[in-house]
């Protein structure tokens, strides 16, 4: 079978920015994106979830090289000044090129 490599861009953010994030990200071309709820702990403390504005979302996009580095650029500019926000890139392999 064959494979084509891409990128898996992650976002760990706030949930209070999702929309704007995803609209974001759709802009500049990802064709699409899968979103979790979740919780964690870091340098800026805990976010277990527990009331609205303590819940975080995991957006993973598939997408080509040129176009996670585009979005992953605009998120850290637009948002992690002024929200919590993780992003980082894996290389993967998908099997339908068309879909990314």
């Amino acid at each position: 079978m064959e494979k084509h490599p891409r990128k898996l861009l992650v976002v760990i953010t706030e949930a209070a920015i999702e929309k704007a994030v995803v609209q974001d990200a759709r802009r500049l071309g990802a064709h699409g994106y899968t979103a979790s709820a979740v919780r964690g702990g870091g340098l800026q403390g805990e976010r277990e979830g527990a009331w609205e504005a303590d819940r975080s979302v995991e957006l993973k996009i598939v997408c080509g090289r040129d176009t996670a580095e585009r979005i992953a650029e605009h998120l850290l500019a637009a948002y992690a000044p002024h929200y919590a926000m993780t992003v980082w890139l894996a290389d993967v392999q998908v099997f339908r090129a068309e879909k990314f």
